[in-house]
């Protein structure tokens, strides 16, 4: 019968045969000596046995020595593979290297259990947020099952996640979500309300399989909210202006009816006549070209992209200018997609209101452009007063100059965001006048 291979064998196993396999020589030899020498068989046989006996014990005892502390590591690690972290190994010091082994698992207990204790809370404390905040938010697995959703989420498909807990999305009425753009807004009907959606959807792994987050936002409330606002300040704008030029032409015209019910009329009641008709023509006209100023505001088209230089764009409108000097401050060649019509209109707006800023004062305007990046820069510097209320700049009709539209910076604006630019006014720090800086994307 042959043996088994000493790398087949379980570890306390090898250990013992080699602590035997150590005392073997020994052993042969104390028995060699005492059977050869000229002993009593009563002491041959009870050292043979003694030395036998201790043999045997000793290597028992080495394997017990080596398995017992790596059984209790076993335990440890086994523990701590369950999520109890809790355990620790009794004894363990640093004045060995098993000691050492024992100190380090203890302290990564340690560790992992207050990993743990931090991982908890910050699960706690995200899902305490995810069922407080008023967005749908939903995760689905890899084969578009529902896995998790909030209370704002069980709002909207009028079921508890208990009960759609691994319902496909398409049973839930938010398959179409799932794909197409990861942003965009839709309208649908849940519930029996249709409203509009703004959806949001990104990826994530759980277990190594990709996961999709899906958040849900009603748009419908704070649309109407904006469109009321909207209104209200529309309202509010026209209202001011329609009184403002009606008030004075009821007044004339009752006082022109009075006149010319009177008998018999004043000398001069001609002269009145036409002074009077001479007003209101003149509040009429106004009229017209405040409601003609809403109009072309509104109807701004889309911008048509196409390559603009921006050397001969800014030299082009500078030209336009003669009023005041216009110093250009040169940059680098560059180029941008945008439309050649609206950007003119855009800086002519921008250097008409420096000039009459620099007018005032005798000054000049300053014009240039620089790169920031992957934008254009474009900056215009009058030197008159400044500014003294930058709050109303940009809402529509507001202006300070007199006969002015209020809807030149307005226009601007519009254009430079339709460009995906920016357009700030602000005055300068050092000096007086004020600064208008244009961003453009390149």
């Amino acid at each position: 019968m042959r043996l088994p291979r000493l790398q087949n064998l379980v570890h306390e196993r090898r250990v013992q045969l080699l602590a035997l396999a150590a005392g073997f020589p020994g052993v042969l030899a104390s028995t060699i000596i005492l059977y050869v020498g000229d002993y009593p068989a009563k002491v041959q046989w009870t050292v043979g046995l003694f030395v036998i006996g201790g043999w045997l014990a000793f290597a028992t005892a080495a394997r017990d020595r080596v398995a017992s502390p790596l059984r209790t590591l076993a335990n440890l690690l086994e523990a701590m593979r369950e999520g109890d972290y809790s355990i620790r190994a009794r004894g363990a010091q640093y004045e060995d290297a098993l000691g050492e082994v024992m100190q380090q698992v203890n302290a990564m207990g340690a560790t992992l259990r207050a990993q743990r204790l931090g991982a908890l809370e910050a699960t706690t404390l995200l899902r305490k947020v995810m069922e407080e905040i008023d967005v749908a938010i939903f995760a689905f697995d890899h084969e578009s099952n529902l896995k998790l959703t909030n209370r704002a989420g069980e709002r909207l498909i009028g079921q508890p996640i208990e009960r759609v807990r691994n319902l496909p999305a398409s049973e839930i009425g938010l398959d179409e979500f799932l794909v197409g753009e990861e942003s965009r807004t839709l309208q649908k009907t849940f519930g029996g309300a249709t409203g509009r959606w703004g959806v949001r959807r990104s990826e994530f792994r759980e277990g190594g399989l990709p996961h999709q987050l899906l958040v849900v936002t009603d748009l419908t409330r704070p649309l109407r909210e904006e469109e009321l606002q909207a209104w209200q300040r529309l309202v509010r704008v026209l209202g001011h202006e329609l009184n403002n030029s009606l008030t004075p032409i009821k007044s004339i015209a009752n006082s022109l009816a009075t006149m010319l019910k009177r008998t018999p009329r004043a000398d001069d009641w001609e002269e009145d006549m036409t002074r009077g008709l001479k007003i209101i023509g003149t509040r009429s006209e106004g009229l017209s070209r405040f409601l003609g100023a809403y109009a072309r505001l509104a109807r701004l088209p889309r911008p048509r992209f196409d390559p603009v230089e921006v050397r001969a764009w800014i030299e082009r409108v500078a030209a336009l200018e003669s009023r005041v000097p216009v110093l250009l401050e040169r940059g680098e060649p560059l180029w941008l997609s945008g439309d050649s019509d609206q950007l003119d209109q855009l800086l002519i707006n921008l250097i008409r209101n420096a000039a009459d800023a620099s007018l005032v004062t005798n000054g000049r305007v300053t014009l240039g452009w620089t790169r920031s990046g992957q934008q254009l820069r474009v900056y215009v510097v009058d030197e008159g007063v400044g500014l003294a209320n930058t709050a109303n700049l940009f809402v529509p009709f507001f202006t300070t100059k007199p006969g002015g539209s209020g809807i030149g910076l307005v226009l601007s604006r519009q254009i430079a965001e339709a460009h995906g630019g920016s357009l700030t006014l602000q005055n300068r720090a050092t000096e007086s006048g004020c600064e208008a800086i244009l961003t453009l994307p390149l």
